[in-house]
């Protein structure tokens, strides 16, 4: 447990409501300390905290094309944005893969961006499409056969294991049922595969090692236990909403590692009580760097950011929606959100790649000043 030093006070002008009925003509900023868990502290004040009229330096928002950077170099998984404990790739491909990977350095995690197919593994076969999660736990074999033209965000908790997150008051039910988990099955279509000789790609310490077999290791007849690959769809995931109050974005954790988090952006209603705030506050979170890929849809906060694209914001200066989309929210112009995103929110500092910064968008950290 952390002993925050914990003393609420309030100064001045404030609303009585995070996030609600803010004194007129006032921007509400929040500082806060652990992930949206600890203490925090809003901040009101006269202009918008984003309205900057200048940004340089290394600390400045980033914003990239991941899946055309995937669609230059098809079959390989190109680095995105990773740390010791958290590494995001991109890959695109429309073949059978040709032999088994294991990757023996951390669990993994696919989100299907775009394609259908199926998967083999050590526990059995499953099929996959678009908005797919598929978690793999470390040292499972697996092997993809894509039925249309694929496009993954790899995310591995390098030295580390995901775990669904901590429900609370909200009950083992909330979000998503865990019975809408799948695992894979030793059905037909797995018992025949080909049989002969295959060969195993393994991942560890970022070195490739590769073992042949004359046979399909793939052979199992049978399995017992609580550790399995499994799947999980954006589209059952069933969003916490409040009409009256814009909830953290902790909310939306879909799996958590140690050192990092995995959050799902799904459709929902936007709040509808007058004073509510619709957009997402302007926040200081100086404890984690924050990272989201556009699935689907329009994402309410942003311009011009387009499925396929990522969003990489450090910690330590100020961020929320654009000076459009915050005028939007201020008129209740929508009642409902279509974005789906994934969310990675990383405790320790992330490097971008070389290759990331290929396509980025250098006017990204711009987009906030006024018009």
């Amino acid at each position: 447990m952390k002993n925050w030093i914990e003393f609420p006070r309030i100064e001045g002008e404030t609303s009585r409501q995070a996030h609600a009925d803010l004194p007129a003509g006032t921007y509400e900023r929040e500082i806060g300390r652990d992930g949206f868990f600890g203490p925090a502290t809003h901040i009101y004040h006269k202009h918008p905290p984003t309205g900057w009229t200048h940004f340089e330096g290394p600390l400045r928002p980033r914003a990239f094309d991941a899946v055309a950077l995937a669609a230059r170099e098809p079959f390989k998984f190109i680095p995105l944005l990773s740390n010791a404990h958290c590494k995001m790739e991109i890959w695109s491909f429309a073949m059978a893969m040709p032999m088994l990977a294991r990757n023996a350095d951390g669990d993994l995690l696919f989100f299907i961006h775009e394609g259908a197919g199926e998967l083999f593994c050590d526990f059995g076969h499953m099929s996959y499409r678009d908005g797919d999660y598929i978690l793999l736990p470390r040292g499972t074999m697996w092997r993809l056969e894509p039925a249309s033209p694929t496009t993954i965000l790899r995310i591995e908790a390098t030295n580390g294991s995901y775990r669904l997150p901590d429900r609370g008051i909200l009950g083992a039910h909330a979000i998503f049922d865990p019975a809408a988990l799948e695992t894979p099955r030793l059905d037909e279509a797995f018992k025949a595969q080909r049989d002969g000789e295959w060969q195993v790609s393994i991942k560890r310490r970022g070195q490739v090692s590769r073992i042949t077999y004359p046979f399909n290791p793939l052979d199992a007849v049978g399995w017992k236990g609580n550790l399995t690959a499994l799947k999980l769809n954006w589209r059952d995931i069933r969003p916490v909403m409040s009409h009256r109050y814009h909830i953290p974005p902790s909310v939306h954790s879909t799996f958590v590692t140690d050192r990092f988090v995995v959050c799902t952006f799904v459709p929902r209603p936007i709040e509808s009580d007058p004073g509510a705030l619709k957009v997402p506050f302007f926040h200081s979170n100086e404890d984690f760097d924050e990272v989201i890929f556009y699935h689907a849809g329009e994402f309410f906060s942003r311009d011009n950011i387009k499925p396929g694209m990522v969003t990489f914001h450090p910690n330590g200066f100020t961020h929320g929606p654009h000076p459009k989309a915050f005028a939007a929210g201020a008129k209740a112009a929508r009642t409902m959100t279509d974005e789906v995103a994934v969310m990675i929110d990383a405790r320790d500092p992330l490097d971008m790649s070389e290759a990331a910064a290929t396509t980025e968008v250098a006017t990204y950290a711009e987009s906030w000043m006024p018009k």
